[in-house]
């Protein structure tokens, strides 16, 4: 039931500090993570910026939700706590984080655990975010396979918490965002002009499919492409148009793909004019995209063939990424001043205006 949950990118190499909401995460965590790949040492020397950027894929994982994990036999979780993230963000230039619950978010497979698990950490997040004023606002996870209680913590996690937006998993089970049992949600969030981000998560057909390869390796790309797919091919993108869409790792494989979303479009025939009635690369262009581990050259060129600079967010994916290693790649590539300063932060501000005024120096 919880093999998904074994998946990982990398752990940090550094301890965590005591401070607020601080405690001692699941004994075993580091040694459930052995042989994964540590990234935050590596990359670009961390030098002092001044703090501008906002980090719109960064994770969170409240102690007790690691306990959960490790008690339901899910593995381990990352070392982190928010003083980790202010370091990292410090080295980096990073003003704000927009953090997210590490995956597999609120989907244990059990509907009063992912409840629990969604509030929980919804309100660790809110209190990290009064704690440290204009460093953290917060994607809140829901328990999605639970209609009724997505909806209830929706209203919570907006009117009551002020959350800036809504963090999801890419898969549940067999089911993939654009599944028809998701619209009532949909239909909710579309209303309110939701921002939803979005983080890949191991598919339930495909664990263990190469030996000795984490499946994060492979499928989490995959499975980023595979709800882009299932949005735009059930005409869930359409159908919920107000509703804006952040994908992980600058989309997964799908600008690889590209010719084959555009053909399975053309043998869709007279159903593409229902499903897709602006087409399928008009909704492409709609969406967004991070720049965590998609930040190098072949990922980013694909990437900016299909979207203009306008659609593409700062992202680290931290702790199982440092900061350096995606400043150093965007500094690598060929934007102008003035795309870097709207990927940095102002896309960011466009599509979340709220941040301004959590930390005025943004604005």
């Amino acid at each position: 039931m919880y093999a998904h949950l074994n998946d990982c990118h990398c752990e940090i190499s550094n301890p965590p500090r005591r401070g607020f909401l601080s405690g001692l995460l699941a004994a075993g965590a580091a040694s459930a993570l052995a042989g994964c790949q540590t990234g935050v040492n590596s990359g670009a020397s961390a030098s002092p910026a001044q703090p501008h950027r906002i980090d719109i894929h960064h994770h969170i994982v409240p102690p007790r939700y690691a306990a959960d994990l490790k008690r339901l036999g899910g593995g381990g979780a990352p070392r982190w706590s928010p003083q980790m993230s202010i370091e990292d963000m410090d080295k980096n230039g990073i003003a704000t984080s927009v953090v997210a619950l590490m995956q597999p978010g609120a989907f244990l497979s059990d509907v009063p655990t992912d409840q629990r698990l969604a509030r929980e950490s919804n309100e660790y997040a809110a209190q990290m975010a009064r704690d440290y004023p204009g460093r953290f606002g917060s994607f809140a996870t829901l328990p999605l396979m639970d209609v009724p209680g997505s909806l209830r913590e929706i209203t919570y996690a907006f009117d009551t918490l002020k959350a800036d937006g809504i963090g999801l998993m890419t898969s549940y089970g067999e089911k993939y965002l654009g599944d028809k049992h998701f619209w009532p949600i949909w239909e909710e969030l579309n209303r309110r002009k939701a921002v939803i981000y979005t983080h890949p998560l191991m598919a339930a057909c495909c664990r263990n499919l190469v030996a000795d390869l984490p499946n994060s390796s492979l499928e989490f790309a995959a499975d980023t492409s595979r709800t882009i797919a299932s949005l735009l091919f059930t005409g869930a993108a359409s159908r919920f148009p107000v509703i804006r869409w952040i994908w992980s790792h600058s989309g997964g494989t799908m600008p690889f793909l590209w010719s084959r979303f555009t053909r399975q479009e053309t043998d869709m025939k007279d159903k593409a004019k229902l499903v897709l009635p602006q087409g399928v690369l008009r909704e492409i262009q709609k969406f967004y995209y991070d720049t965590a581990q998609g930040h190098h050259e072949g990922a980013m060129a694909a990437l900016r063939v299909l979207v203009p600079p306008s659609q593409i967010l700062f992202g680290t994916d931290y702790p199982y990424r440092p900061g350096a290693e995606v400043r150093q790649g965007l500094a690598d590539r060929s934007f102008t001043g003035e795309q870097r300063q709207a990927i940095d932060r102002g896309n960011a501000l466009r599509l979340m205006p709220q941040l301004a005024r959590l930390s005025p120096a943004l604005s």
